[in-house]
């Protein structure tokens, strides 16, 4: 006896077609393949808000860091966070913008910075 772990992977449902009855009488069967299109996943962007209390330099070190910007990439982003009030840090899917999140926050929040991050869909 051969016992597998898994059952065999089944095929996909194809819709069954008839078509009408030709003058003969033999009515015929036609399979057709229809092709289903994914869409791709929602983007998030990881927005970073000011604050009056966590310095510049530690901000831009965090975009370095999460981020993978540059110095000076990193302190456009910065400038605009403290002149707009928020600024986005990137665009990813759901779960690593939750990671990028976490991780801001964490470090924020080791480093004794009350920075804060968030994450909303992109429209």
């Amino acid at each position: 006896m051969n016992f597998m772990a898994t059952k065999p992977p089944s095929l996909p449902r194809v819709p069954v077609v008839q078509r009408p009855s030709t003058p003969e009488g033999d009515a015929s069967v036609v399979l057709e393949r229809r092709t289903e299109k994914t869409k791709p996943p929602q983007m998030y962007q990881v927005l970073m808000l000011n604050d009056d209390f966590t310095p510049m330099e530690f901000v831009v070190v965090v975009l370095q860091e999460f981020f993978n910007k540059d110095r000076e990439a990193a302190t456009q982003i910065m400038l605009k966070i403290h002149l707009d009030g928020k600024a986005v840090c990137g665009v990813y899917s759901r779960d690593i913008a939750a990671t990028k999140v976490d991780q801001v926050l964490d470090a924020a929040h080791k480093a004794g910075h009350p920075l804060q991050c968030v994450s909303e869909p992109v429209e």
